[in-house]
């Protein structure tokens, strides 16, 4: 039987689903993990909360050996900076206006902050949110290396970073993201060369008009095990505590390394050759295509055709796994962030399913 089956069947009778199922053994041995390939290249890790959104492993992480955290939003950074985070990095190009702007100068006041920027428009708004104390902000800026997302051409670094220092604003490096080595396995070495030229023009850049990148960080998951480039002084994965399909079929985890999953019931078995889970939208989100399928049942074959909101596809293979009404599966996501974003705690056992624990997700709903 699969491992994640033999730890659901001992917590059965103790939830109720859909659940979000945490393996702590198998997380910790992430973190462990990626805290020691970091420790062995001298690298910094500051792992991305937006994956597990979750104080407790935010610790854990610290714990391990991280020297800070990654946030997406202000909320998220305003949820951690109030649980005792010191050291947080708001990777995104902040737009600085309403309410966030006494919001980022009061994490700014409590923990060392640093800002994502890539315009100079975005470093203006900052630099009026901080008032007269600009210098307590650092920022970093953001340079694309081929995800065509947020991030300016690493050429044009040094320039956002004397446009922050005029402005009174602490320029400290630079970061990138390539979210480009998640389009298949071949994908993922590329685009990490990609970010070590795009970080090395923009560590030059900076160079060029007299600014030290401290901070050289790269992202992501996928492309953690080739981001090892001397130029790079930190990484910041988010997936890797937890693991998913989409990093399993790209070859960035392994299926014993798969941490979370989503416990369904099957609710009916009316359609020949097809049963219907109480894992819709709501518990996986979107993520999948009819391709891949929009998560896969652990320890076989079978993958969901299909999700409403709150009933999910599950067409049977011939001769294989055919669960009963009432059967409880464990459902691996195909992406786990957003999985994580739709409950309000998660529920935490080992691999034999004897111990249970309830971890808030604690910056839920922070999404601004």
């Amino acid at each position: 039987m699969n491992r994640l089956q033999r730890a659901l069947d001992a917590l059965v009778e103790r939830i109720d689903t859909p659940a979000p199922i945490v393996l702590v053994d198998v997380m910790q041995g992430n973190i462990d993990r990626i805290q020691g390939f970091a420790d062995q290249r001298n690298l910094k890790v500051r792992p991305h909360v937006k994956t597990h959104k979750c104080v407790e492993i935010g610790r854990r992480q610290i714990e391990a050996g991280a020297v800070g955290i990654t946030a997406g939003n202000v909320g998220e950074a305003e949820v951690f900076a109030a649980a005792g985070f010191d050291d947080i990095f708001l990777a995104y190009p902040i737009w600085a206006a309403g309410s966030k702007k006494p919001r980022i100068r009061r994490l700014a006041e409590s923990a060392r902050l640093r800002v994502g920027v890539d315009n100079v428009a975005a470093i203006e708004a900052l630099a009026d949110a901080m008032g007269d104390e600009p210098d307590r902000l650092q920022v970093v800026i953001e340079v694309d290396c081929g995800a065509r997302r947020s991030g300016a051409p690493p050429e044009a670094a040094g320039d956002l970073a004397l446009a922050a220092r005029k402005r009174g604003l602490v320029p400290v490096g630079v970061f990138t993201y390539p979210g480009h080595g998640s389009s298949g396995p071949d994908a993922r070495k590329r685009a990490a060369q990609d970010q070590e030229a795009a970080l090395t023009t923009a560590v030059r850049s900076l160079a060029d008009v007299g600014v030290t990148a401290e901070v050289v960080s790269a992202g992501s998951t996928p492309t953690l095990e080739f981001s090892t480039s001397s130029v790079i002084t930190e990484i910041r994965p988010g997936e890797y505590v937890f693991g998913d399909l989409n990093n399993a079929r790209l070859g960035a985890c392994t299926d014993d390394q798969i941490a979370l999953f989503v416990a369904g019931t099957v609710v009916s078995d009316w359609v020949p050759d097809q049963v219907i889970l109480d894992v819709g939208t709501k518990a996986l989100s979107r993520e999948g295509s009819p391709e891949i399928g929009y998560g896969g049942i652990a320890g076989t074959k079978a993958v969901l055709a299909k999700l409403n909101e709150y009933h999910g596809f599950l067409p049977l293979p011939d001769g294989e796994f055919r669960p009963s009404v009432g059967s409880v599966v464990p459902v691996v996501p195909n992406h786990v962030c957003p999985v994580v974003l739709g409950f309000e705690e998660l529920i935490v056992t080992d691999s034999t399913g004897t111990s249970l624990q309830r971890w808030s997700v604690d910056a839920r709903g922070f999404l601004n």
